[in-house]
């Protein structure tokens, strides 16, 4: 497999702008978000843009940036370094950027659809990263992926990446219907995923199979 260094560098720059995050006091920390998180609110153009020479559109791509906290952070670009250096493989690097960035969008714009009067920032590459996750799913479904399971004790499962994603975007389905209290974008996850399985199979190199990955 090529050098995946467009998700590479998406990780870098994620941890990059987190890390300058980590940096600030506090109450910097929240302008940071409000100013560059996706406020459904300010998309619409209801309320003024923040920073005032961002474009309202801007803040559909830059929540994908910010996270909340190292945990956030961590397990977000945990899963992007394991499923996404095969999507740029099928894809070709700059088409994975593209990709990417659009499944940040479309995730952003499901939660927004979800949450037209939302006055709170959005932030984390959670959707995005779904996005990569339902590329998985259409592309390498069979491939094998270690999950830790507690069965006596800790050990490590193979299961097909079938399985285990579709578990997990089944657990936010699940989680949206009993009206979890998390403060988690539910939809943008569940948008995400779909846009990934959408703009995989359009963006897929010619001669990459749909359903591989045996």
């Amino acid at each position: 497999i090529p050098r995946p260094f467009v998700n590479y560098g998406l990780i870098a720059v994620t941890c990059l702008v987190f890390l300058f995050q980590s940096l600030l006091p506090p109450t910097a920390f929240e302008n940071v978000a409000i100013s560059f998180g996706m406020i459904p609110i300010v998309v619409r153009d209801l309320y003024p843009q923040p920073v005032a020479w961002l474009p309202d559109w801007a803040n559909l791509v830059t929540y994908a940036l910010l996270h909340a906290d190292w945990l956030h952070l961590l397990s977000n670009m945990l899963f992007l370094w394991v499923f996404g250096d095969n999507i740029e493989d099928a894809l070709g690097h700059f088409k994975y950027l593209i990709f990417y960035l659009g499944c940040a969008v479309l995730a952003a714009l499901a939660h927004l659809l979800f949450n037209l009067d939302g006055n709170g920032p959005l932030i984390g590459a959670s959707g995005a990263v779904a996005g990569v996750m339902g590329a998985y799913v259409l592309l390498f479904p069979h491939a094998r992926v270690f999950v830790l399971a507690k069965i006596v004790w800790m050990i490590p499962l193979p299961l097909p990446a079938f399985w285990m994603l579709g578990f997990w975007i089944a657990s936010q389905f699940f989680y949206l219907l009993v009206g979890s209290q998390e403060s988690v974008a539910w939809w943008a996850h569940i948008g995400g995923f779909a846009a990934g399985i959408v703009l995989a199979f359009l963006l897929k190199r010619r001669g990459t199979p749909i359903f591989g990955g045996r």
